[in-house]
């Protein structure tokens, strides 16, 4: 099953300007780190970086390629749906691996699994999520706990929280869909660390210091 993996970029963020390119650790900039995994994993064929600017080619690794895309994408009214729709319309293959800069930290033994668990032809797509053991609340009561008999933290209900880490779908699912979850998907469950997103300057801050530690 050839694979193709595609990382879209916008270099114009609102909630954190630039935060793509942004140094995040030894001169390394945060788009680097999701790019770098993406070139391990020996299931992907190719990599690109799908982007309206090619400003951004100077951030690019060796082995990925560039793809440039409308800058209608880069609208905050963008379904982003259609972005990645988009993108399988220009590129040909039998699956695909949608990743994000926001997620430096996760790894390359994940995203395999990811896609040999899609190779089964069980499921027409993979979602990456985080397991939440916590007590959570609609706006009127809880979802998973009695108020009056409290677990254990460890023995509620789990929720799974999409971490946008990765999406693996095939070519059929999201032209039947429209979507980057098909119709029968299995959700991945990643560590807490893979599963941090940066979106805020405090996630920023929060991904340096978790680097600092791992490499101490």
């Amino acid at each position: 099953m050839k694979t193709v993996a595609f990382v879209p970029i916008k270099l114009n963020n609102e909630r954190l300007p630039g935060k793509n390119t942004k140094i995040l650790a030894d001169g390394k900039p945060l788009m680097q780190f999701i790019l770098s995994t993406l070139l391990t994993v020996e299931e992907i064929s190719e990599v690109y970086v799908y982007c309206s600017s090619e400003d951004v080619k100077p951030y690019l690794l060796p082995g990925v390629k560039f793809l440039k895309r409308d800058s209608v994408y880069d609208l905050p009214e963008t379904n982003v749906n259609e972005l990645f729709a988009s993108f399988v319309a220009k590129v040909p293959s039998q699956a695909y691996v949608l990743a994000h800069a926001t997620a430096p930290f996760m790894k390359g033994a994940s995203i395999s699994k990811g896609i040999n668990i899609l190779k089964t032809g069980e499921y027409d797509s993979v979602v990456a999520v985080e397991r939440l053991r916590r007590f959570l609340w609609n706006e009127e009561k809880p979802l998973n706990y009695d108020t009056v008999k409290i677990p254990r933290t460890q023995d509620l209900k789990g929720y799974y929280l999409e971490t946008t880490g990765f999406y693996i779908f095939t070519k059929e699912a999201i032209e039947k869909r429209h979507s980057r979850i098909g119709e029968k998907p299995y959700l991945l469950e990643v560590s807490e660390i893979e599963a941090l997103d940066v979106d805020i300057p405090l996630d920023f801050a929060i991904a340096q210091y978790v680097y600092s530690q791992m490499n101490a």
